[in-house]
């Protein structure tokens, strides 16, 4: 059973990734060269913390492809949350990312084959809500959204894979092997993407103040803040840790309008669409009690 201090931990996570969109925002590297050195500082970290607290590399074949497979979804997602900070802004890219709540209403059911639960699907339409009145006035952000759009599903479909591998396998050496699978997705992606860019080259030289940068994004963000998710997920049910992480934009906008100012200022229908999706956060607690919905795990 979840508790009191179990919450804290879940906003505290959640106030962490909403700072890791700033951070990204800051660093001067194309985000695909980004995320990739964040994951090996991360899978360093992963390694260090380990060894000290004398956990356990040793998995099975089996789950080691399950989890360099969960590793590349987690790539794709990061890939998809600063590249659309990039092509929009730090609001634009927290905002499609809150549709999380949605794909984890319509993917854990499908996945542990149980029936949806109408409450959380109906939490999820208000986000299909407040994203239509985004989109529907001019909006220059439409790259940047559906970028955030794609960081929310795939935030959710791992979400999903963690709350069942983490039965079975420690937080901390799922967290090392997924890391690994980040890594070794972004490698293999990386001459792929040299392709794509306008000037046909990867930007693979930080300087020291993105090296300061990605080195919190890897310790505090990943390796702490990753852990402590894939633990709690043996307490709380995916659909609660992705509609918590609804807060994510209302703690990363905030930060970003103080670090960025007038780049993140918006038009009034963003605003309005933003206070509809965050909207869901505060409802789905009465809605819980009213209904009896239970969603933390034994």
């Amino acid at each position: 059973m979840a508790t009191r201090n179990d919450y804290f931990k879940l906003h505290f996570i959640v106030f962490l990734w909403g700072f890791s969109a700033v951070i990204g925002k800051l660093v001067t590297i194309p985000a695909v060269e980004m995320v990739f050195y964040r994951a090996i500082l991360a899978v360093a970290g992963m390694a260090i913390v380990i060894a000290v607290t004398k956990g356990t590399f040793v998995v099975t074949g089996k789950d080691l492809v399950k989890l360099l497979l969960i590793g590349s979804v987690v790539a794709i997602h990061w890939m998809a949350f600063f590249g659309s900070a990039r092509v929009s802004n730090v609001s634009v890219s927290l905002v499609g990312f809150a549709t999380n709540s949605l794909w984890a209403a319509l993917l854990e059911p499908w996945f542990n084959r149980t029936r949806v639960k109408k409450f959380e699907l109906l939490l999820g339409l208000v986000v299909i809500i407040g994203l239509y009145i985004i989109f529907s006035f001019d909006f220059h952000y439409k790259a940047g959204l559906l970028l955030g759009i794609l960081a929310g599903f795939t935030s959710a479909l791992f979400s999903v894979f963690n709350s069942k591998v983490v039965r079975t396998i420690p937080a901390f050496t799922i967290t090392f092997y997924e890391m690994i699978g980040v890594f070794l997705s972004i490698g293999l992606f990386l001459p792929f993407y040299k392709q794509l860019t306008p000037d046909h080259t990867l930007h693979l030289l930080p300087s020291l103040t993105d090296w300061l940068c990605i080195a919190v994004l890897a310790g505090v963000c990943s390796v702490y803040a990753y852990s402590v998710a894939v633990e709690l997920m043996k307490k709380i049910s995916v659909f609660l840790l992705q509609l918590t992480l609804n807060l994510e934009p209302v703690y990363g906008i905030v930060m970003a309008v103080i670090v960025f100012k007038d780049r993140e200022k918006m038009g009034l229908n963003f605003y309005i669409g933003t206070l509809i999706i965050l909207s869901a956060v505060a409802t789905y607690p009465m809605l819980k009690r009213k209904f009896g919905e239970a969603t933390l795990k034994s």
